[in-house]
């Protein structure tokens, strides 16, 4: 870690964000009194002045599952199948949040993990919505560093290193897309550094420095080719068994899904009644019908 991504860090987390976007993730925070640690913001949201009609994308820290949930089975389905994801609505706006511990939290933004589905999104712009006290903050803003020399790390033996470094972000968030399910047309990946070109540029050097001695242990390009297609298949497997559980902890996620893929892919997709009862094999049966017409991959 270096003293400058810090830095960057620290500032982009504590960027001001919509008030009422503020008071939400407050609100979140309110359900689990004695747990939150913090909420962070994240997502294309942030880029939004008019958050009426969207779904926010946060992620609630909490100190340990036990503490947020008490005795219950939704635990140890954080435990072990994290996050859990919920949906809430307060003062006319609507979010889903995922909890992750602290410890969790910090594990899933560094390199001691192959699965991109927390170190891809926090090496993106993210804010800091709420959070407990400073000691938490500064907490989070060491989780929050590791993910962009992670991301950059896997990504390097696969890239041109002598190229324009906005292309190794854009190969990064190409291959990690490819580690989940996506609604998301296939130009998404690039247009994520496309929105911001001149933050990952000054994200660049520091998170490359880092990255650098991340990946100098690591194999030749053919090797990191095979172990992205196995991190992949591990990333839409884990995709599935995540829609799979919440499918018992959020109401309405099926029709979500098929907001979001229509709203991302162009589908046409409709849940039919039987499909809300039994959300599980609704979900086991619509899949082969959204990778059948590319409305997932």
């Amino acid at each position: 870690m270096t003293d400058e991504l810090r830095a960057l860090v620290a500032a982009e987390l504590a960027e001001p964000i919509e008030p009422r976007a503020a008071l939400l993730a407050a609100a979140v925070a309110a359900r689990y009194p004695g747990a939150a640690r913090a909420v962070l913001f994240y997502g294309s949201c942030l880029r939004e002045q008019r958050l009426d009609g969207l779904m926010l994308d946060f992620y609630l820290i909490v100190s340990d599952y036990r503490a947020a949930y008490g005795r219950t089975w939704l635990a140890t389905a954080n435990r072990l199948i994290p996050p859990n994801v919920f949906p809430f609505e307060a003062d006319g706006l609507a979010c889903k949040y995922a909890i992750l511990s602290v410890t969790d939290f910090a594990r899933l933004c560094g390199p001691a993990t192959d699965n991109p589905s927390v170190w891809a999104r926090f090496a993106q712009p993210a804010r800091l919505a709420w959070v407990k006290d400073d000691a938490v903050r500064a907490a989070m803003v060491a989780a929050v560093a590791q993910a962009a020399p992670t991301l950059l790390a896997r990504t390097l033996p696969m890239a041109d290193r002598r190229g324009d470094p906005l292309d190794l972000w854009r190969t990064a968030f190409a291959l990690t897309y490819a580690a989940e399910l996506r609604a998301e047309r296939r130009t998404r990946s690039g247009s994520i550094v496309d929105a911001d070109p001149d933050r990952y540029r000054r994200f660049s050097p520091p998170a490359l420095e880092v990255a650098h001695a991340l990946a100098a242990a690591r194999q030749p390009q053919v090797v990191a080719l095979r172990g992205w297609k196995a991190t992949q298949r591990r990333g839409k497997a884990l995709t599935l068994l995540r829609l799979a559980k919440a499918s018992a902890t959020f109401a309405g996620g099926l029709d979500y899904l098929a907001w979001k893929i229509n709203r991302h892919a162009g589908a046409a997709i409709e849940i039919q009644p039987w499909q809300r009862r039994w959300p599980i094999l609704g979900a086991i049966t619509l899949l082969p019908r959204l990778l059948a017409r590319g409305a997932v991959r």
